[in-house]
């Protein structure tokens, strides 16, 4: 059993930066694949990026490629998304995730922040 709590959201302004957190308890956290996803309003759940387990591999959604990086920190059980260049389009609840396989299929979610990116 993996539990996720994104923090990190809020407004900000177009062209800024935020890092998301995603704090996750439970032992077996350094074995899952971690996945970030947002959803805007009236549409649907967007990928956004994720990592391997040992960080050793990354992915991103094309149209974030350059902007958005996410990474880890197994020793304290958290998963980052640094999102640089920000643009109203970003704005979304944005959600982090636990799976296992290859790709992973997440079984954990978290509770989700909002992102709201001002003009």
């Amino acid at each position: 059993q993996v539990q996720l709590v994104e923090s990190g959201g809020g407004l900000v302004q177009a062209g800024g930066s935020l890092r998301l957190s995603c704090a996750a308890s439970g032992r077996t956290f350094s074995t899952y694949a971690m996945g970030w996803f947002r959803q805007a309003p009236r549409k649907e759940l967007e990928f956004v990026a994720r990592i391997s387990w040992n960080g050793g591999i990354t992915d991103y959604a094309d149209s974030l490629k350059g902007r958005f990086t996410i990474s880890r920190d197994n020793a304290n059980n958290t998963v980052y998304l640094q999102m640089n260049s920000l643009k109203p389009e970003d704005t979304a609840v944005y959600y982090c995730a636990a799976g296992l396989g290859s790709p992973p299929q997440y079984d954990y979610w978290g509770q989700g922040t909002q992102v709201t990116v001002s003009s």
